[in-house]
């Protein structure tokens, strides 16, 4: 069991070792459907992709190395859900797990972001825009892993500063 623990120590939380540039993709993991985003390569600008919907690990991992690869992605953020008192839930365990599983599957980075209250964020924005009912559930989810990238690329300078 030591060894095990040991032998992927690596925090997901630490951003310290996030690539100095190239194009990173944020994902709101769902138990329906799993949000996606990318930024742009000046990482000034995060957009929402489709979602994806959430069928089996397999499924989900290729979907989201084909979307890595398209857009030649050097690091993957997932959203950590707490409750808005800063506790842990059941989906925060279950994001954690899925970061885990990913960051032994791919070949780039996996970081975790605090993704508290994102999908009302999100919610509100797109309620502010016009859309409604079935248009807006839609694109929540993708909408609300724009909030959770765009976020954590507000991170990074600060940790290449304390670096």
């Amino acid at each position: 069991m030591q060894q095990k623990e040991t032998s992927n120590p690596k925090d997901l939380t630490d951003i310290s070792g996030v690539p100095a540039a190239g194009r990173i993709v944020g994902i709101d993991p769902g138990t329906k459907r799993v949000g996606v985003a990318v930024c742009d390569e000046n990482r000034v600008i995060a957009r929402p992709l489709p979602a994806i919907q959430r069928t089996s690990w397999k499924k989900l991992l290729l979907q989201i190395q084909d979307t890595l690869a398209e857009f030649d992605a050097v690091a993957l953020v997932v959203g950590l859900p707490y409750n808005f008192d800063g506790t842990e839930s059941d989906m925060t365990g279950e994001a954690r797990d899925m970061a885990r599983k990913l960051s032994l599957s791919l070949q780039i980075p996996v970081y975790l972001q605090d993704e508290r209250a994102t999908t009302y964020e999100a919610r509100g924005r797109l309620w502010k825009s016009g859309l409604e009912g079935e248009q807006m559930r839609r694109i929540l989810d993708s909408e609300a892993a724009s909030i959770i990238l765009t976020d954590f690329l507000t991170r990074i300078p600060d940790a290449h500063r304390a670096g």
